[in-house]
């Protein structure tokens, strides 16, 4: 019997570590410190990255249209966007059920 390629070993150890650790790489390495205000009103989404488990650095990524940037956590102006776009998301919800209570009050 012979010994498999390396090649086909390294293939296998890196298939099992990517399923053993599927955000291995999506891990922000660098953050930015100074973030533009138009960068910051596009932001569609944003994530935070934990300094825990498998990332080693605590970042805010920012989502926008395709693309991703990790910025410091502990930015003032990142700090008030997070927190006006989890205002704005969470009142929508809200407006949204008062909308079908009147709806079904005026049926009746």
């Amino acid at each position: 019997m012979t010994n498999p390629p390396i090649s086909v070993l390294f293939l296998t150890l890196l298939f099992l570590f990517l399923a053993l650790f599927p955000g291995a790489f999506n891990c922000c390495m660098k953050i930015s410190h100074d973030i533009p205000k138009g960068i910051l009103r596009r932001v569609e989404r944003f994530e935070i990255q934990k300094a825990d488990g498998v990332c080693h650095r605590e970042a805010v990524i920012l989502h926008m249209k395709g693309k991703k940037f990790c910025v410091n956590p502990w930015n003032r102006k990142v700090k008030k966007m997070m927190k006006i776009k989890h205002k704005i998301h969470g009142s929508k919800s809200h407006v949204r059920k008062q909308r079908r209570i009147r709806i079904i009050k005026q049926k009746e």
